[in-house]
């Protein structure tokens, strides 16, 4: 690890806690490049974990993967006029090529839905090329002024889906499905509660004619978008002139949606699950969800133990738990516990001279508790079961955090404003739909609309008028400041 200062708590100051912890894990670095990041190897790693889940749901679900070029005719995004007004200030623009200056300027992909529809005018002729499920893994570019490891960086990494249908209707059960993919992996995978629904005229994506997405709150009671949905209807077909014969022989435009989630799913992990000594790394998603470190005073019991160790170590991979040997020397145990906790290795395994001779290790836990001396038997049986407990124990404290952080239906307009300008957290409240009011409350208060919630997390009684007006509620909303 990059050093052994302790972190600024997350008490004292959330934001330094987060920005030392990274660095203190070697997950991520500065590049020289301003408002980008270098992806060190243990972080790249946890990407890898959420690339790997995430892919396999998306061919479950019928998708291919594909890829698309890095840049994009600066025309494209002209042609559907709230797509590029909702980009314009964050793209980078290419206007030299080989000593030359280009006949047309080139986008750095800020996102890929013209040049995707562009190729989709080509693929679609008729009814039967639909649905068309695409999916590609690569990086964009968003001019960011104000940016933050994983959070917010002018180049991030992404995954994005393109899908065209023949109805409305399967566009938008597509766009509910990508949701509920999502939402399957954040809880199940990442440990990490989300409330789905949809976000606000004013927040949805520029061209789309609904997003929906998954909100995440982090210990520091603010919320993060952990990832979108969106409904395109037919905005960018008739942009791009993708139509298809139906089976009745008619023309039509098709239905279409794009999804995605980013690299700040990695700081998302880090603010839901990091303590005071560093990163907590749900298991699923460990790089190494085992690290076994052999404890020697001399030269013939550190043969023995290392041997042992390795033995452990292979039988463990073969049972297919991710394992590593720290067998470094000139290096105390002390110091090696330190930095796997620092970087959030779910269990480690402690094997010394007495444990060999006991056929047992001794097993400590990244979330705490005392440690346990086990039996070598049945080890990774053991292992599986300490893993599933902690997936769930991770899942169970954050949802409680956020329940505990959660005010639904304040009896007053002030009462708002004070939860939200105090120590925040999510609010249920009714919302009359009016744009200006929600522009007014982020005035004040700088929280927004997360999402109008789907059915199950709904307050029992729909508030009946809204928070800040006390005209007729149209909506029940979950406003919270933001990442």
């Amino acid at each position: 690890m990059a050093d052994n200062k302790a972190l600024t708590t997350r008490a004292a100051d959330f934001s330094a806690w987060y920005n030392e912890l990274i660095m203190k894990a070697e997950l991520a670095d500065y590049s020289p490049v301003r408002g980008c990041m270098v992806i060190r190897p243990n972080g790249y790693a946890i990407w890898e974990q959420m690339q790997g889940a995430l892919d396999a749901m998306f061919k479950e679900t019928g998708h291919q993967n594909a890829y698309f070029p890095l840049f994009i005719p600066q025309s494209f995004l002209s042609k559907e006029a709230e797509h590029v007004e909702g980009f314009a200030p964050e793209t980078a623009v290419v206007t030299h090529g080989g000593g030359k200056e280009l006949e047309e300027p080139l986008v750095v992909r800020p996102t890929s839905e013209t040049i995707i529809y562009a190729m989709f005018s080509k693929w679609i002729q008729s009814w039967r090329d639909l649905p068309l499920l695409l999916n590609q893994w690569c990086n964009v570019v968003r001019w960011e002024m104000r940016t933050r490891l994983f959070l917010r960086t002018t180049e991030f990494l992404w995954q994005e889906g393109h899908t065209a249908h023949a109805t409305e209707q399967e566009a938008e059960e597509e766009t509910l499905r990508m949701l509920g993919v999502y939402r399957r992996f954040m809880e199940e995978w990442m440990a990490m509660p989300v409330v789905t629904g949809r976000k606000s005229e004013s927040e949805k994506f520029a061209g789309a004619l609904r997003t929906y997405a998954c909100e995440a709150m982090m210990q520091d009671r603010k919320a993060l978008q952990a990832g979108t949905s969106h409904n395109l209807g037919q905005n960018f077909a008739k942009a791009f002139d993708v139509t298809f014969q139906t089976a009745d022989g008619a023309l039509d435009h098709v239905w279409s949606t794009s999804w995605g989630v980013s690299t700040r799913l990695v700081g998302g992990l880090i603010m839901t699950h990091g303590d005071d000594n560093g990163l907590i790394c749900p298991p699923r998603l460990a790089q190494w969800q085992v690290v076994i470190v052999p404890i020697w005073k001399s030269d013939e019991e550190r043969a023995k133990v290392i041997e042992a160790a390795d033995r452990i170590a292979r039988e463990l991979r073969a049972a297919g738990i991710r394992v590593h040997l720290d067998n470094r020397d000139g290096m105390k145990p002390g110091a090696k516990y330190y930095e796997w906790e620092g970087r959030g290795v779910p269990l480690r395994l402690e094997l010394g001279p007495r444990d060999l001779a006991n056929q047992t290790v001794m097993l400590a836990r990244r979330t705490g508790g005392p440690k346990e001396s086990v039996p070598m038997g049945g080890l990774h049986e053991r292992l599986f079961g300490e893993m599933d407990r902690m997936q769930h124990a991770l899942f169970e404290a954050a949802k409680a955090r956020r329940e505990a952080a959660t005010l639904r239906g304040p009896k007053s307009k002030q009462e708002f404003i004070d939860f939200l300008n105090g120590a925040g957290g999510f609010v249920y409240a009714g919302w009359c739909g009016d744009p200006a009011v929600e522009a007014e409350i982020k005035e004040q208060t700088k929280a927004t609309i997360r999402v109008l919630p789907d059915a199950e997390f709904r307050s029992p009684d729909a508030p009946a008028t809204c928070i800040w007006t006390g005209r007729p509620a149209t909506a029940e909303a979950v406003w919270a400041k933001a990442y």
